[in-house]
């Protein structure tokens, strides 16, 4: 095992995912301000991707500066940046019926992009409190009407305080249902947010390592992008489901606090 750390803390840049590896809801994990530290102190390259598009860069950093750890808002990356790129490179100053938070019409907005209810461009689907069956007919009337649909990740569940929720891709499913459309998922494991991740941190695969809790987004986006993946035990996956998946993490680790161990 100490060997196994010694290869990761090894590493020159860190794709660290956030839901279930540093925090739960406003809960933060053990072990994570120490973590965080020492990428500082260490001056190892490091960016937080994140499926989650609830918030900006800019509201993540601040959440995590209430609960006790300071980093730079340039250190974040999240799927709604990642869909709003796409979208922007897809269709320049398109325009989109959201189902979504605030760090997602502000990603839109960015790029150029404008709220339609009418005959948008795109439908694009994302975990949102504002998610209700009047939204979801929407929608559906939207995509028969020719908009295409756009998921901003492809996560089933995700952690919370109070336990597993259900995430984009359950929520996209009554829409892909009843339109007979499959939706196109923009965050990991899709090589695009890969691409941006390694882009930000301008490193070589070989001295990257990805840290996540997710074998069906992390550790396959870091297998397929041939990064060494850890996986923490902290968030969706647990130990007993590892052999019921046809790819294994590079290692295994109860947390982020073992890093440090």
């Amino acid at each position: 095992m100490e060997q196994a750390l010694a290869a990761v803390r090894s590493k020159k840049a860190f794709i660290c995912d956030m839901d279930g590896v540093l925090y739960h809801g406003n809960r933060l994990l053990p072990g994570v301000v120490e973590f965080i530290e020492w990428l500082q102190k260490e001056d190892k390259r490091f960016v937080f991707l994140t499926n989650s598009s609830e918030r900006s860069p800019r509201e993540l950093q601040q959440k995590l500066a209430r609960l006790g750890v300071e980093v730079d808002e340039a250190h974040f990356y999240t799927s709604a940046l990642a869909t709003a790129m796409f979208l922007a490179a897809q269709c320049p100053n398109g325009s989109v019926y959201a189902i979504g938070e605030a760090g997602l019409t502000k990603a839109l907005y960015d790029v150029g992009f404008s709220m339609n209810d009418m005959n948008p461009d795109y439908v694009v689907v994302v975990e949102s409190r504002t998610y209700n069956f009047e939204r979801i007919e929407r929608a559906v009337r939207l995509v028969n009407a020719g908009a295409k649909l756009i998921g901003t990740n492809s996560d089933l569940t995700g952690p919370t305080e109070e336990g597993i929720m259900p995430a984009c891709r359950a929520l996209m499913a009554p829409i892909e249902l009843a339109t007979g459309r499959a939706a196109y998922f923009v965050g990991k494991p899709n090589p695009l947010m890969m691409r941006q991740a390694r882009k930000m941190l301008d490193c070589h695969s070989a001295d990257t390592v990805i840290i996540g809790d997710r074998m069906d987004t992390d550790i396959v986006a870091g297998i397929e992008s041939e990064i060494d993946t850890v996986l923490v035990l902290t968030g969706v996956t647990d130990r007993e489901s590892l052999n019921t998946w046809p790819y294994k993490p590079r290692y295994v680790l109860e947390g982020v606090k073992d890093i440090l161990a």
